[in-house]
């Protein structure tokens, strides 16, 4: 009894974080493949990138969504009937479909660090802001996607100038870690436009909250370089932790309506015995 009560406490933090990335994912998909349907070729170099980094961040969310599911699931989810056991494989197969993810990333960070355009500098955090303002934690996300930026540029300067080899390698780790950023921005803003479309207040004001938990965990686990920017103060490091108690607290009785909301097919559902056996 012991056991199970520790993974009821467990679990409802990590489904919540891995349920807000997948929102965050499939409002990010959805503006990706309208934007690549409405692009003109004066622009297709941009979606193509696009397109790119948002298949390379989706697919290994994907990943690791499911290793969590499954793990939450127990010995049951390993077994083939239950349906969870394939799904890392399916995953592993999607990152490698169409291009690699690391390469495909490669060419895209490449074509940013002097392609696309700074992000604007942030105004340093005063310790005034809340922990659970949107536009606070997205301007933390901007200050991770303009550092990473102007290192990549300053790495790629300081390489030997007729080694291009040696200077990609030089600023790989930066631009790469700019790609990231980039995209978990457009993620953010993909979610923040669907919120917007949303009329029903109770649907407004937890899909708000799942959106401050998704910038929330990507603000958390780059406090250390925001620290160091000044896009977070001391005290609002200190205070991740329990805003993020408080915030999974709040969303803990909607998890059963978030997930529902994906409209996995009833029929799929019944088939599996780990979810209709007593």
């Amino acid at each position: 009894m012991a056991a199970v009560a520790l993974l009821w406490e467990l679990a409802p933090p990590r489904l919540l974080e891995r349920v807000a990335t997948a929102y965050a994912m499939t409002f990010l998909h959805r503006e990706v493949t309208d934007h690549w349907i409405t692009h003109t070729p004066t622009d297709r170099p941009a979606a193509e990138r696009l397109v790119a980094l948002a298949k390379g961040w989706i697919t290994w969310q994907a990943r690791e969504i499911v290793t969590e599911s499954r793990e939450r699931c127990g010995a049951r989810a390993l077994f083939p009937v239950n349906g969870l056991a394939e799904y890392p494989a399916n995953a592993d197969g999607a990152i490698t479909a169409e291009g690699d993810n690391l390469a495909i990333w490669c060419k895209a960070a490449a074509d940013m660090i002097f392609g696309h355009t700074l992000a604007p500098e942030p105004l340093p955090a005063t310790g005034r802001e809340s922990l659970t303002d949107p536009a606070f934690l997205r301007r933390g996300i901007t200050a991770a996607e303009r550092h990473w930026h102007a290192g990549a540029r300053s790495d790629l300067r300081s390489g030997e100038a007729d080694d291009a080899l040696g200077r990609w390698n030089n600023a790989s780790a930066s631009a790469l870690n700019l790609a990231e950023a980039y995209i978990i921005g457009q993620a953010a803003e993909a979610f923040a436009t669907a919120i917007t479309r949303t009329t029903a207040a109770g649907t407004r004001a937890a899909l708000t909250d799942l959106y401050v938990l998704f910038l929330l965990d990507q603000v958390d686990s780059r406090s250390g370089l925001l620290l160091a920017e000044g896009a977070l103060t001391r005290d609002h490091v200190r205070a991740l932790p329990r805003t993020r108690h408080l915030l999974i607290t709040r969303l803990a009785p909607h998890l059963p309506a978030l997930t529902d909301a994906f409209s996995v097919p009833q029929d799929h559902l019944s088939s599996l015995s780990m979810l209709t056996a007593p």
